[in-house]
């Protein structure tokens, strides 16, 4: 049976949900299914990069404000959006983190919607109660659950006492793959990148993302390649990073590195993620804390050599020979496995492995895996 299913994420932008959420509607697109990925838009630029599935942008108010303000107004954008009757002809209500889910936990308790799903990245310990409590709210109060990891369903259980149906995550091998575009020139020269080697690490700078151990790795790294550059890309995030940002610049600052040693990119533009990995010699990704890590599988699908933290949940989908793994506590490791990484004949075989990896992901194993829990959300009963 064909569903219509609203899909909905936190925001426009490139984070590892948002992107989730796109690949989900394509692949249940593919399916036969009628998908349409939603998200709020305050700007009106739509998503970060076209989408082979209908789409819908949430008009969004300016906040100005703390993170718990803006996240009560995007709740807020939600609600507002869906009281009309005209926006909630889906069979099946699906948020992807939990301002989404808030908001569709509000339109449930009011009978606006029967119930929805939703997925579970990962969790936060916020500062703020407030924030806390939303989140625990939007998977309390979710019909079903899903989940991309093990570890994440675990902790679900030992959380919340439910079960969680395990999704897993893909990459789309034709968007990233070693093939050059023609954009890896001029990308490098924009960037100011020389010879190398490049070490790229994804996803701005947070302490999620252990940017500062990156960072001290790096400038041990350098005393082998003293010519090597670290690329720090992405960044665009609803939460508030600036105290561990400006504690990277000072960091930075206080360090030997000269100029340029160092590039902080921001926000890219999607066309330049496939050529920005093709240019990097190796992708440093120590995560902390991860739904899943869809990074490690993009570079994996563009040619490139990955270090990895040895922790769940990269422990559940990569093998012992599929990645350089680190200890993401201790910047002597990220940088020892760098350098290994980096030499010819590991390289070489991180490079294969990453290929097979990368092909045994595909999004619509993972769109498969939802539609079961669908069926049940949209059966008369349910209603």
């Amino acid at each position: 049976m064909s569903l219509s299913i609203a899909l909905l994420t936190h925001s426009t932008n490139p984070r590892g949900g948002v992107v989730h959420a796109l690949e989900l509607g394509e692949a249940l697109t593919r399916l036969g299914q009628s998908a349409c990925v939603h998200a709020p838009d305050a700007g009106g630029r739509g998503f970060f990069r076209p989408a082979a599935c209908v789409t819908a942008s949430v008009p969004a108010r300016p906040v100005a404000g703390d993170t718990t303000a803006l996240v009560a107004a995007r709740i807020a954008d939600y609600v507002a959006h869906f009281e009309h009757p005209a926006h909630r002809r889906f069979d099946v209500f699906h948020a992807q983190d939990g301002i989404s889910g808030n908001a569709l936990a509000t339109l449930k308790a009011r009978g606006l919607i029967p119930g929805f799903a939703r997925t579970i990245h990962h969790m936060d310990a916020f500062a703020d109660p407030v924030l806390n409590d939303l989140q625990h709210r939007s998977i309390a109060q979710a019909d079903a659950l899903f989940v991309v990891s093990r570890a994440w369903r675990e902790r679900i259980a030992e959380v919340f006492g439910r079960d969680a149906t395990l999704v897993g995550n893909g990459v789309d091998t034709a968007r990233f793959s070693p093939a050059p575009d023609g954009r890896e020139a001029g990308l490098r020269a924009r960037l100011g990148l020389g010879a190398g080697p490049v070490i790229l690490a994804v996803g701005g700078i947070e302490q999620r993302k252990n940017t500062l151990a990156i960072l001290n790795a790096f400038i041990q790294l350098r005393a082998l390649h003293p010519a090597a550059q670290l690329v720090i890309a992405g960044g665009a995030s609803l939460l508030d990073h600036d105290a561990y940002r400006q504690a990277f610049r000072h960091a930075l600052r206080a360090s030997p590195l000269p100029p340029g040693a160092v590039v902080v990119t921001g926000p890219l533009a999607q066309d330049d993620m496939p050529a920005l990995y093709r240019i990097a010699d190796a992708l440093a990704f120590p995560s902390l804390k991860e739904g899943f890590g869809l990074v490690v599988l993009e570079a994996m699908a563009s040619g490139i050599p990955v270090v990895a933290p040895a922790i769940a949940p990269f422990t559940e989908y990569l093998g012992p020979g599929d990645v350089a793994w680190c200890d993401p506590t201790a910047a002597r490791s990220i940088a020892d496995a760098l350098a290994a990484a980096l030499t010819p004949a590991l390289r070489r075989r991180l490079v294969a492995a990453g290929a097979r990896v990368a092909r045994a992901h595909g999004w619509d194993a993972t769109a498969a895996a939802h539609l079961a829990a669908y069926d049940h959300l949209a059966e008369p009963a349910h209603a």
